[in-house]
C-alpha cells in the first residue's frame, strides 16, 4: 500500500513520526520527533536509526525482519537511552509502508515518561504508606516486651555479685538497647518539625561540607545551583538529613571514584500526591555510578530495603518520610553510569499551614 503524507496535518502531531528506508537510515521526521530526539529533520535525514541510541529496548532485527515480512508490531514502555546519555520511556507503534515504490518503516513514538511517573507516584506512595503502617504497629509490638525484658535484665543485675554473670546481663541490656535503637529510627523522627525560612543553597553547602570531611577520595562534588530560588520554609535539620542519606548512598556506590552533581532549579505546575502547587525547588543529586539493580527499583524506598551489604536499608526510607513532612516527593532515574534523585519542594510566598 503506498502512503502519502499530508505534511501540514503531520506537522501538527503531537505523535512523534519517524520514517525509516530499507537501510533503517532517517527520511522523515515531523516536529513531534524532533523535539523528541532533539534534533532537526538537517540533522536526522541520512542518519542510522541505531546510531541515535545507546541503547533501546526494541532490537535492530526486529524492525529489519517487519521492512522484510511487511509487518507491523507495537511494544510499549521501550527504554530509550539516547546517545547524549538523555533516558525515555515511549509507547511505538512500528507500521511497514510503501513510498514511491519502496518499502519504509514508520515510526509511531508516544512519549509516556510524563503518564507513567505520576501513575508510578501513586502507586508506591499507596504501598509506602501501607508499608509504614505495617512497620510502625509492628515496631510498637516489639517495643513493648523489649522494655521489660531491659528492665528484667536490670534488675537481675542488681541480685548478683559474680561479676562474670552481671556480665551476662550486660550483654542482654546492651542489646535490648540496640534494638530499641533500630526501632526508633524505624519509627522516624520523633522530634516536631522546626520550621523557618531558610536559603536552601546554604543547606546544600553544609551537606558538601560535611561529605568533604568524609573519607570521599577521589568523588568529585560539582554544585550547579539557580540563585533565583528564594527561601523555603523548611525544617534546616530534616532537609539536610534527607539530602545527606541520599548523597552518601551515591559517595558509597562510587567506591571512591566519581562525580557527584548537586543541581537546583525552579519547576512550575507539579503534582505532588494529588496536589498541585505552582512552584517548587528542585533538588538533583546525580552520581555516574554503577546505577540502581532492577530488582530494587520498585521497592528502593521501601524500610531494610538494601543493596549494600552492611546497609540498614533505612536511609531512603527516612529521606522520604523527612521529605513528605515538608508536603514535598522524592524521584528516581537511574541507569547504569547514572542514578539521579530528585527532591521536589512546594515555594511558599507565606506560611503554610501544615
Amino acid at each position: 500500500m503506498t502512503t502519502a503524507f499530508p505534511e501540514g496535518l503531520i506537522s501538527q502531531l503531537s505523535l512523534a513520526l519517524v520514517l525509516l528506508d530499507s537501510e533503517l537510515k532517517v527520511r522523515y521526521a515531523n516536529p513531534a520527533a524532533e523535539s523528541f530526539l532533539e534534533q532537526s529533520l538537517n540533522q536526522l535525514q541520512g542518519q542510522e536509526l541505531r546510531k541515535l541510541f545507546l541503547q533501546s529496548s526494541i532490537e535492530t532485527q526486529r524492525l529489519v525482519n517487519a521492512l522484510r515480512d511487511r509487518d507491523s508490531f507495537s511494544d510499549s514502555e521501550v527504554q530509550v537511552i539516547f546517545a547524549d546519555g538523555r533516558h525515555s520511556l515511549a509507547d511505538v507503534t512500528v507500521s511497514s509502508i510503501e513510498q514511491q515504490g519502496q518499502p519504509m518503516l514508520l515510526l509511531e513514538i508516544k512519549k509516556i515518561d510524563h503518564l507513567r511517573r505520576i501513575s508510578q507516584e501513586n502507586q508506591q506512595w499507596a504501598q509506602q504508606q501501607a508499608a509504614r503502617e505495617l512497620v510502625r504497629g509492628l515496631a510498637h509490638e516489639i517495643k513493648n516486651p523489649l522494655g521489660g525484658l531491659r528492665g528484667a535484665a536490670q534488675l537481675l543485675e542488681k541480685q548478683l555479685d559474680d561479676p562474670e554473670l552481671r556480665e551476662f546481663t550486660g550483654l542482654i541490656i546492651e542489646q535490648a538497647d540496640r534494638l530499641r535503637n533500630l526501632v526508633d529510627r524505624l519509627l522516624g523522627p520523633n522530634k516536631p518539625p522546626n520550621f523557618q525560612w531558610h536559603n536552601l543553597h546554604k543547606v546544600l553547602e553544609k551537606i558538601r561540607t560535611l561529605l568533604s570531611l568524609d573519607e570521599i577520595a577521589d568523588v568529585q562534588l560539582v554544585r550547579d545551583y539557580d540563585p533565583s530560588i528564594p527561601e523555603l520554609w523548611i525544617d534546616e535539620e530534616k532537609i539536610q538529613q534527607a539530602v545527606l542519606n541520599i548523597a552518601r548512598n551515591a559517595v558509597q556506590v562510587l567506591e571512591g571514584k566519581g562525580v557527584i552533581r548537586f543541581i537546583t532549579r525552579i519547576e512550575r505546575q507539579v503534582t505532588i500526591h494529588g496536589k498541585r502547587y505552582p512552584l517548587c525547588a528542585q533538588i538533583k543529586i546525580i552520581d555516574n555510578g554503577p546505577g540502581i539493580p532492577e530488582r530494587l527499583k520498585d521497592t528502593l524506598f521501601y524500610p531494610m530495603v538494601t543493596g549494600k551489604q552492611d546497609g540498614t536499608g533505612l536511609g531512603l526510607s527516612i529521606a522520604q518520610n523527612l521529605i513528605d513532612h515538608h508536603r514535598g516527593k522524592i524521584e528516581v532515574e537511574s541507569w547504569p553510569g547514572h542514578t539521579e534523585f530528585t527532591i521536589y519542594l512546594p515555594i511558599d510566598k507565606k506560611e503554610p499551614n501544615l
